[in-house]
């Protein structure tokens, strides 16, 4: 195990459950069992905070816990394009980065695809609701 994972994992500021949320996403990994819950409060396309609650494995409390860190005070048009960027480093090129994802760079690694569900859970929870 990476200890740079575990470190990122360990950060669980977000971790909480956010009352008046105006958006939630809710998604289970059916191969492992994962489940993550996101809720967000949204003014003016912007994201002012984000709370996350799952039963999940260390990857994919990492790649939340980030996410969540990154997402706060942006915009949502930035942070969906985060989200399908590291759906396609997956998908397309495992040893391209893109500029906007080199804060996940301890996750989104060659090395970790056989657990690019675990990693990609989260994104995809937020993706359902960035994209809408």
């Amino acid at each position: 195990m990476d200890l740079e994972i575990l470190k990122i994992a360990s950060n669980t500021d977000n971790n909480r459950n956010i009352k008046g949320h105006t958006h939630f996403s809710k998604l289970k990994n059916s191969l492992c069992g994962d489940e993550i819950k996101i809720k967000l409060i949204v003014k003016n396309d912007k994201i002012v905070d984000f709370g996350y609650q799952g039963k999940s494995c260390v990857y994919c409390q990492a790649s939340v816990s980030l996410l969540s860190r990154i997402s706060l005070n942006n915009r949502i048009f930035k942070i969906d394009k985060i989200c399908d960027g590291a759906k396609n480093f997956f998908d397309n090129d495992l040893n391209k980065l893109e500029a906007n994802l080199k804060p996940f760079k301890k996750l989104l690694k060659k090395k970790n695809y056989f657990r690019k569900n675990c990693i990609l859970l989260p994104f995809k929870t937020l993706k359902k609701i960035v994209s809408n």
